[in-house]
């Protein structure tokens, strides 16, 4: 079991259009770690046995993936993101069942809904230290964390997995990496789409596909944290980790020259559909 976290309950921090978080999530670099973040979401047991047995997302993954992540990043920026919160974790009540191993599961498990969202908050970590040009100071780097906990808790669900700081958020996800995850069919699959399939969202061009095919696998195996392609034997080569690096610095360097408004992601844009939504205002990420 991980260890509860009774004694001192993380404070949280305001989420509006001048926090980090929504100005981390409204780019759309954002959303480079999402396959990456996918697969740790997979490699929980009870997590990916849910995906196993009530989900279809391998029959059409770009189209969940298009229709799903909106709707989570609405608990971020919609006015009702509260109420959105609660419709998320509403949908997840039935999902329930008993693994191969004859260990009972549950979606609303607050161990199995917080690493979940875990996995969505090392994203954002992941957005500002591997793909913006700027840097996190200690100070933000927890007000970060401390906002995540707040879009957490719109869910209505326990938040006593949840760690105090950024410091015990880190500790609980390494050990997690390296004690807990599994490689599970369904994680399993995931990997094997990453290493091997073509990239086919809806709408994307031939050739712009295959070009995207190789940058999707670079993005998503080496965007996982190395003790995991190590338990699971993922195939990650020195040639790949400098192909990631330089496409990371062509990221940043863009970065460093293009307007703020060019860098709102599609699922804000996305959401702006759903309900009128403010935008998020520029901040410096090293105040």
């Amino acid at each position: 079991m991980l260890h509860e976290n009774n004694d001192q309950p993380a404070p949280g921090a305001p989420l509006g259009p001048g926090s980090l978080l929504w100005r981390i999530a409204a780019d759309w670099r954002s959303g480079l770690s999402g396959l990456s973040a996918g697969i740790l979401q997979l490699a929980w047991p009870h997590l990916g046995q849910g995906v196993e047995e009530h989900s279809a997302f391998f029959d059409e993954p770009w189209d969940r993936i298009h229709r799903s992540v909106p709707r989570i990043w609405a608990t971020i920026f919609a006015d009702d993101a509260d109420e959105r919160g609660r419709d998320i974790r509403d949908l997840h009540k039935g999902i329930k069942g008993t693994d191969p191993h004859g260990r009972r599961y549950h979606a609303l498990d607050p161990e199995t809904f917080w690493w979940a969202h875990a996995t969505f908050t090392w994203e954002m970590f992941q957005t500002a230290d591997e793909w913006d040009h700027r840097t996190l100071s200690p100070r933000t780097r927890e007000r970060l964390y401390q906002e995540t906990v707040t879009w957490y808790r719109r869910y209505g669900v326990s938040d006593r997995p949840v760690p105090a700081d950024h410091a015990a958020f880190r500790a609980r996800f390494d050990e997690i990496c390296r004690t807990r995850l599994e490689l599970t069919p369904t994680a399993e699959r995931a990997i094997d789409m990453a290493l091997h399939d073509r990239v086919s969202p809806p709408g994307m061009p031939g050739p712009v596909a295959t070009i995207a095919t190789p940058l999707m696998r670079t993005m998503a195996i080496g965007g996982l944290p190395p003790v995991v392609r190590a338990r699971f034997g993922i195939p990650w080569t020195t040639t790949d980790e400098l192909a990631l690096a330089a496409f990371r610095q062509l990221v940043r360097d863009a970065g460093r020259v293009v307007p703020h408004r060019l860098t709102r992601g599609p699922y804000l844009r996305s959401i702006k559909r759903m309900k009128h939504i403010a935008a998020p205002r520029p901040e410096p990420i090293s105040a």
